[in-house]
């Protein structure tokens, strides 16, 4: 499928801030799955932009703003290109769950194992992993089980939480939006040494469009796969991928920081619509 996407981040300032410096992580990378096939970022104030891949293959446009102002406007516009993901069905058993620990000899998988900013290997997560996944001898059913837990158990309860809100507060209090299930479903994949790393992109329907997260799990002779707790599905042609790291720390579509005031405004806008 071919989707159009406009994403706005605008920022209004109380009084002028300075030395702005910022971070942004909007353009997709290409991959099996989809194509970028256009990409344009606008910043006002006006200001140089350069670009780079960060440690996960990610695409981060750099820029500063030295000189007074009392809004940031960030505007992104993309048309991405999404294929048909090859399926592995809900039926398979391609790896025994008791020989996981294989995994962790695959390149650059150490950092899905372990611990990050928001998600904790916990004895909270690991008993949640333990009763989703019993009598499952396979690890590929195992992630699956937990998937269903996460949507079974978890309610999505729009602004109960933060992009700050840590992991172990969404085991406590049972609830929160899709970043906070993809942390939960990180933190019980890891805690059974199933390699899971987190992904922020768009989700295009019929009645929202909007930015989205989900997790991606790595099965050995099978490889990377991807898996949405919220909607307790497989990501299809209507996912969009822009960025993946350990948890959302890794992954903001914009982050920075800046002197000044703190009394701020902040409005997000998202568009997706189908184009040919």
């Amino acid at each position: 499928m071919k989707w159009e996407i406009f994403h706005r981040t605008s920022y209004t300032y109380a009084s002028p801030v300075r030395e702005s410096f910022n971070e942004a992580r909007l353009q997709p990378f290409s991959d099996e799955w989809q194509t970028v096939d256009h990409f344009l970022l606008k910043v006002l104030p006006a200001a140089r932009l350069q670009h780079y891949n960060d440690f996960y293959s990610n695409v981060v446009h750099r820029f500063e703003i030295p000189e007074p102002h009392t809004s940031l406007l960030v505007e992104s516009q993309l048309r991405v290109t999404t294929r048909p993901r090859e399926v592995l069905l809900e039926s398979a058993t391609p790896w025994p769950l008791a020989k996981i620990a294989v995994a962790a000899s695959e390149p650059r998988i150490f950092d899905f194992l372990q611990e990050s900013r928001f998600v904790d290997l916990s004895p909270e997560a690991w008993r949640l992993a333990m009763d989703a996944t019993a009598g499952i001898p396979d690890a590929w059913q195992a992630t699956l089980a937990i998937r269903r837990c996460v949507h079974r158990d978890f309610a999505y309860v729009p602004q109960a939480t933060t992009v700050h809100t840590h992991m172990r507060d969404v085991l406590q209090e049972r609830r929160g939006v899709c970043q906070d299930f993809a942390h939960v479903m990180i933190a019980m994949c890891r805690t059974l040494k199933i390699p899971a790393l987190y992904v922020s992109g768009y989700l295009a329907t019929e009645t929202a469009s909007a930015t989205h997260a989900w997790v991606e799990v790595f099965i050995p002779g099978v490889g990377w796969r991807p898996l949405d707790p919220t909607h307790n599905c497989g990501p299809d042609e209507s996912y969009i991928k822009i960025a993946v790291g350990r948890d959302y720390a890794d992954v903001p579509p914009l982050t920075g920081n800046y002197k000044g005031t703190t009394d701020r405004k902040m409005k997000v806008e998202v568009a997706i619509k189908p184009w040919s």
